[in-house]
């Protein structure tokens, strides 16, 4: 006789599918014993700190190398993003980051950036033009102009000092401040 439990994560509604036909009804109810319904990861935004720290902590553990740490810049970066993999993607981001930084603070290289959580599109090219994965000097100019807004966005116009968008761009306040000038960027 074997005693087993059975957890099990889905990102669809059962109920849902089944009513639809698209789950069997009966694995339905064997697995719908005590259902614990979570959010996803980008409306718990509170929760990304604790989470990327445990991840770092296992991570590091994991390689066997220390001396890498989150900045509060980083921690913010990571609380800007949409999480459209939810909390699998934030464990390998993490780790990817950690394995790709030599020593000291750790830097993010996230995916496009999230304004209200819409993913800013590379323009689709045409037959002859650049291809999609190659960005034109117009398409990085654009890229960087929305990077900065969101920046300025998610740290309330703050530009100086520690939770500034200048330390959440990893740049010099006088750095971004040109920038702003430069972009036309209003608030």
């Amino acid at each position: 006789k074997v005693n087993v439990r059975i957890i099990a994560a889905t990102n669809r509604k059962l109920g849902q599918e089944v009513e639809y036909a698209r789950f069997r009804q009966d694995l339905y109810y064997r697995l719908n014993v005590f259902p614990i319904e979570v959010a996803p990861l980008r409306n718990r935004k509170e929760d990304i700190p604790l989470l990327a720290a445990t991840f770092m902590g296992q991570v590091r553990k994991k390689l066997n190398c220390s001396g890498r740490e989150l900045t509060q810049g980083e921690v913010l970066k990571l609380q800007n993003y949409h999480w459209p993999g939810n909390v699998r993607e934030l464990q390998n981001i993490i780790e990817r980051a950690v394995i790709s930084s030599r020593c000291g603070s750790v830097k993010f290289d996230l995916p496009v950036p999230q304004i209200n959580g819409a993913s800013i599109k590379t323009p689709v090219k045409k037959p002859g033009e650049t291809p999609g994965d190659i960005l034109t000097e117009e398409d990085m100019r654009l890229r960087e102009k929305a990077n900065i807004q969101a920046a300025l966005k998610r740290t309330d116009w703050k530009i100086y000092g520690q939770d500034g968008a200048a330390e959440l761009l990893g740049i010099k306040p006088t750095t971004l401040l040109s920038r702003i000038k430069k972009m036309g960027i209003v608030k």
